[in-house]
Formats: C-alpha cells, structure tokens, sequence
C-alpha cells in the first residue's frame, strides 16, 4: 500500500472513531474540517520534509538546548557535578530543567507578553478552526502555561463556562504538552520530533474536537487573561513560578517512581502466569494502531507497547522505554512513535485537568470528571492524527 493511501486509511479510521462518540454530528462543518486538514498537511511537509522547515526546527531545537545549558549550571552547582558525571539522568538532566524553564515563563507572562501572544494567536486560530475565541485563546493558553495552571487564567469565567465549552477546553489541555517540560522532552527523544509534535497536535486537537464536539461559532464571554497573576511584585511572581516548577518536576518524579514500580510488578506477574509480559501483550492489543498511523510493520509490536505504556501510565515511562529499545526501530518507525508520544493524553492527567479545575470551581470540576473516559479516548485520537500525518514525510 501508497503512503497516501496509507494516510487515507488512517484518516477514515481515526475520523470513523471520533465520530462514534460526536456530541453533535449534525453540526460538523465539513469546510473547516478540510481546512485543518490541508494546513495541518502542510505544517507536516514545513517541519519534517522542507529544508526551511528542517533548518527553522533545528534553530528552535538548538535554542532549547542552550536553555538546557543554563539549567544545567544551576543543577551542577547544587548537586555537585553529578550532572556532568551521567550520574541521576532523570532527575538532574530531564526534570531539574523544568525549574528554569517555568521561571523563564512566568517573566514572560509577569511582562504581559504571553498574555498578548495568546490573544492574537488565539484570535487568528479562531478564524481558521471555525471555534469561538474561547477555545482558540485556550489552545494557546495551555501550551504556554501548562495543563493544571492555564485554567488560572481563566478563573474569573470558569463558572460561567457551559460544559460542551469545558469538554473542549479540558479535551485540549490533555491533547497537548506544556512548554515548560518540552525540554525535558528533548532530553530523552529527538528534538525535531517534539517541536513538530507540538504543532501537529494543536491541529489535531482543532479536527477531532470539531467531530467530537462540533460549537457554533458565537461570540465568547469576556476573557480576562490578566487574573493570571495579579497585583504581584517581579519577585513575588518569580518565587511562585520557580516553585511551581519544582512542583511539577517533583509530581513527575514520584509518578514516574510508582509507575515504573508497579509496571515492573505487573509485568513479572504475567510473565510468571502466563509467559508474556503485561506490557507484551498490551503491545498485540496497541500494534494494530501503531500499523494504521505508519509505523512499519516490523516495529508495530514494539510500538504498540510503547503506545499503550503512555496510555496507562504516562508520556516520561514511555520515552524512557523508547530510549532503551531505539535502535531496535527503523528511522520512520522512531519518528512517527516519537510524535504520538508528545501528549498528556493518559488516564493519569484526568485526575490532573478535574483537579486544576476542582481546586477554583467544584461544580465545573465535577462536570470535567464526568466526560474522563471520553477526554482520554478523544485525546488518544489527537496523538494518532498526528502520528499519521507524520508518516507522510518521514
């Protein structure tokens, strides 16, 4: 089979899916559909086929590295050199950085520049995805300043939010990554792949939930961005921002710990019974998906429990499994897998989204724990899309 007609395929199943689950089928709009799709396939060719794209990915690639740079001076002279050792990867090397880059953030916010980026951004997306401006400032909002805190900033209309909207905003928050742990990211996969992941699955997120959760495009409630922070010194702001972001780098180390713990007993409790590996058969389950977005057939089993392990676990176990059997995987197969890996799409971050939004507003709170199964299932689809749209360059 054509790579295209690969693609196709791919295309109807994923769309075939989403639309089992559509709110509203009779609302889709099938123009903005093919508009997503045609910019999305071009933002796919720009980033991983063009040589302008390719050279404007390594520049942001490199510039994240040199971030990288400076996160480490701050790490090695707490702890001593252990950093330039190799010695506590994960922790001194992946999740330390976080700290830096969450500081960097919250200036940028502190000196309304984030809040300006969003609101222009947001307002163009809004234009081109045929979604009111709420979900389009949202898109933005969340990749900027992460899947828990976004909905700070909107606290001030968080209550007034009807839940299809909600579904939308939470749908988004678990479709995409933070930039603050993008670094982190590039430390375990190649860097060209989580750049262009966060593109394609800004996009993504536009086409599913447009199946899923067709609005019509009205106009929004007023959006306050400002609320984010107020009434806060330069310093006040950069003490709580820095500390957010050791937050975050502790949560991912002890979910990581239990995670990784519990998989390793759940494997060798399968094994023991039935002779294959909880994470192997998972792999049966997954490796038809892994075939469907483009992954070689010879990777799909290995693929396919990668992919599941980011489902039940989250996006770092994974990696970290992928690190480990890289160069078991063809170029295209590592690529495309890479890709589909740089989400929040997995059962833990339900718990994370319901509770970010529990913490300002209970009601609204409950109502994102309502639609858990579906936000995973609909978050999934995203990381497929984008996958396959991939696998058309690569």
């Amino acid at each position: 089979m054509s790579t295209l007609l690969h693609f196709i395929l791919a295309l109807a199943v994923i769309g075939a899916l989403a639309l089992l689950v559509s709110h509203d089928r009779q609302h889709i709009r099938p123009r903005y559909l093919l508009q997503l799709l045609i910019i999305e396939g071009a933002i796919g060719w720009f980033c991983l086929h063009s040589s302008a794209g390719l050279a404007l990915v390594d520049g942001v690639s490199g510039f994240f590295e040199a971030l990288l740079g400076f996160a480490a001076q701050g790490t090695d002279f707490v702890f001593g050199g252990l950093h330039q050792q190799g010695l506590a990867f994960v922790f001194l090397g992946v999740l330390c950085p976080i700290i830096f880059i969450s500081a960097l953030i919250g200036i940028l916010q502190h000196w309304k520049i984030l809040p300006l980026l969003i609101r222009i951004v947001g307002t163009l997306l809004s234009k081109i995805n045929g979604m009111g401006k709420l979900e389009s400032f949202n898109a933005v909002s969340t990749l900027i300043l992460g899947q828990s805190e976004n909905f700070i900033a909107y606290k001030g209309i968080l209550a007034d939010i009807p839940p299809k909207r909600l579904y939308t905003m939470a749908a988004t928050a678990m479709s995409t990554v933070s930039l603050s742990i993008v670094g982190a990211y590039m430390s375990m996969i190649d860097a060209r792949y989580v750049v262009t992941a966060l593109l394609l699955n800004m996009f993504s997120t536009f086409i599913i939930l447009s199946i899923i959760n067709p609005t019509p495009h009205h106009e929004d409630a007023p959006i306050s961005l400002a609320k984010l922070h107020e009434k806060q010194s330069f310093f006040e702001m950069l003490g709580e921002y820095i500390l957010a972001g050791f937050k975050v780098a502790m949560i991912i180390l002890a979910m990581l710990i239990g995670f990784i713990a519990l998989m390793s007993a759940i494997n060798a409790l399968f094994s023991a019974l039935f002779g294959y590996s909880f994470q192997q058969l998972l792999g049966y389950v997954f490796s038809p998906l892994a075939w469907l977005v483009g992954i070689p057939k010879q990777d799909a089993l290995r693929a396919g429990s990668v992919m599941a392990t980011k489902l039940v676990s989250n996006e770092f176990v994974a990696m970290i499994d992928l690190q480990k059997m890289a160069g078991q995987f063809t170029t295209k197969g590592l690529g495309i897998l890479s890709i589909f890996l740089v989400s929040f799409a997995n059962f833990a971050s339900i718990g994370i989204v319901a509770g970010a939004v529990k913490g300002l507003d209970e009601k609204q709170g409950n109502t994102v724990s309502r639609y858990g199964w579906k936000l995973v299932y609909g978050s999934t689809l995203v990381s497929l899309l984008s996958a396959a749209f991939a696998s058309l360059f690569l």
